[in-house]
């Protein structure tokens, strides 16, 4: 652990906090000074939920210390358990807490409650937020299993077939504090119920104890975010034999893949890869005209290990773009950032100091930054757009409306999200660069019918800027006026070449005649 200013990911016990907060009928007591109840603020500001997290804070002080703290343990779990009556009870310690050893996990269990209790350990000081998320959901899944592991015959992914209905599968991961997980699952449902699947259950996402102990019912898991659900979908295959899914659908290609490779896993025919391409906007925007000059672009990319190899794809092959930095705060997923950034020829970039990330931005010297909020500050401060691709994020990045980023709508919400700042920073950049000129200003003629500015106006203007020019070359009336006739965005180079020529031919007023003769002159190294 290190003492930092910002950080990509809390400790494990928030993402503990994530999964409790995520489901129903779970209550999780952690075992925490005063202080720690600041993570209840990421739900109720960053989620904007109307509900608290269904946590119990032991919130001892440090006058606490010196007594018994494990008999505050016990009464806030014997409360807890009376208070809220959870179906499952999830018992675990924050960093400081860790510390005193009170074993909350081992107390809880003997104090003879007749429900599930799940000992959450998660070691504070080695390990981070989304393993916290990952290992509760893992225990969670593996503590209301159990009994069913050896009485349960293997899964076949064809037994849909055999039982008359449509396949079911289960959708594993999405979580609160996930990046626009909500809308990904009904997006990714409306694609299954397209295809002909069910979808069995969602989990933790709106899941209860009941609904987990309903896993066994679906023929195959839905990994939708690693991160989160891996180790549950590897735990599901080696005791139910449950096969899972491994592509990401987050763009077109990627969708596609998962289409297919969903039928694959269910023996379902393989759908037309034409047909599925049109049902979202982004490849043909990608081919269009207005998208044609954002080819080559330089963009680089950071954030979590799915959102970050999911946007490198992307970028590549859809977009046309090139990608010159890749990383992640994720090391669980350091692996596959590094095999995607070496397909890239670039080196991947696996930290959680976001001080690095920023140096790397300024050797990059990108186009577009796509990342976390962190990110977003550093680009603010580099002046290069950027747009929010993952976790850590801000309220703005929870948005009220419908905003997947996954499926056929979540690639026209990543064309509009990162498409729209390049555009955008097109217009500021021509905005600055013509600033200063007239016909640019306040002088150019408008849809809105605007007179410009005679030319006689802006001459009048201009006199006080005569002797402005290099080695005091001085532009008479005829020169400028004949200045003026030339496209406003080549004019700065029209007049530094014929002040270059006019200094070199030892010319002190430079009049039409002159600006003439620079054009003849220089006409022949492509003026």
């Amino acid at each position: 652990m290190e003492l930092t200013l910002w950080t990509y990911e809390g400790p494990p016990h928030v993402g503990a906090m994530r999964i409790a907060s995520s489901m129903k009928d779970i209550h999780y007591v952690l075992h925490a000074p005063q202080g720690d109840t600041y993570a209840d603020l990421l739900f109720t500001m960053i989620e904007r939920r109307g509900q608290r997290p269904p946590v119990t804070y032991t919130t001892f002080q440090a006058r606490d210390l010196g007594g018994d703290t494990a008999e505050l343990v016990k009464k806030n779990i014997k409360e807890a358990v009376e208070r809220f009556k959870p179906k499952t009870l999830l018992v675990g310690e924050s960093c400081t807490a860790e510390l005193i050893q009170d074993q909350p996990g081992a107390l809880a269990k003997g104090m003879g409650f007749n429900i599930p209790i799940v000992n959450l350990e998660l070691p504070a000081y080695s390990k981070k937020e989304n393993w916290g998320a990952s290992e509760t959901f893992y225990q969670l899944t593996r503590t209301l299993l159990r009994e069913k592991v050896s009485s349960s015959e293997k899964i076949s992914p064809l037994k849909w077939k055999e039982l008359g209905r449509r396949p079911k599968v289960n959708i594993l991961g999405p979580s609160l504090l996930g990046f626009r997980c909500r809308d990904d699952v009904i997006e990714i449902q409306r694609i299954l119920s397209e295809q002909g699947i069910d979808t069995n259950v969602v989990a933790p996402l709106g899941a209860s104890p009941d609904d987990i102990e309903r896993l066994i019912d679906a023929e195959i898991n839905i990994c939708l975010y690693p991160e989160i659900a891996e180790a549950s979908c590897e735990w599901l295959k080696r005791n139910f034999g449950m096969e899972y899914t491994n592509t990401i659908p987050i763009g077109i290609k990627n969708t596609i893949e998962f289409i297919n490779e969903v039928h694959n896993k269910l023996d379902l025919p393989l759908t037309n890869k034409e047909e599925l391409e049109h049902k979202s906007k982004l490849p043909w925007y990608s081919k269009s005209v207005d998208s044609n000059y954002l080819t080559g672009k330089r963009v680089f990319i950071f954030g979590d290990g799915t959102h970050a190899i999911a946007a490198a794809k992307i970028a590549k092959e859809e977009l046309g773009f090139e990608v010159v930095g890749l990383g992640t705060y994720s090391r669980e997923m350091a692996r596959q950032v590094r095999a995607t950034a070496k397909d890239l020829n670039v080196e991947a970039l696996i930290t959680n100091n976001y001080l690095e990330v920023e140096d790397a931005m300024k050797k990059a010297a990108p186009e577009l930054v796509l990342g976390t909020q962190m990110e977003r500050h550093s680009a603010k401060r580099l002046g290069i757009p950027c747009s929010v691709i993952s976790t850590p994020m801000h309220v703005q990045d929870v948005p009220a409306r419908y905003s997947p980023q996954m499926g056929w709508e979540g690639a026209n919400v990543i064309f509009d999200d990162w498409v729209h700042p390049l555009m955008m920073g097109l217009e500021e950049h021509l905005i600055d660069m013509f600033k200063h000129d007239f016909e640019f200003v306040d002088g150019h003629q408008s849809h809105l019918g605007h007179t410009a500015t005679p030319t006689k106006d802006f001459l009048k203007s201009d006199e006080k800027k005569e002797k402005n020019s290099k080695e005091g070359i001085i532009w008479t009336e005829s020169g400028r006026a004949e200045l003026t006739k030339v496209p406003f965005f080549v004019r700065g180079k029209v007049k530094t070449n014929t002040e270059r020529y006019a200094i070199s031919r030892g010319i002190p007023e430079i009049s039409d005649e002159t600006l003439y003769d620079a054009k003849a002159y220089f006409s022949k190294f492509t003026y």
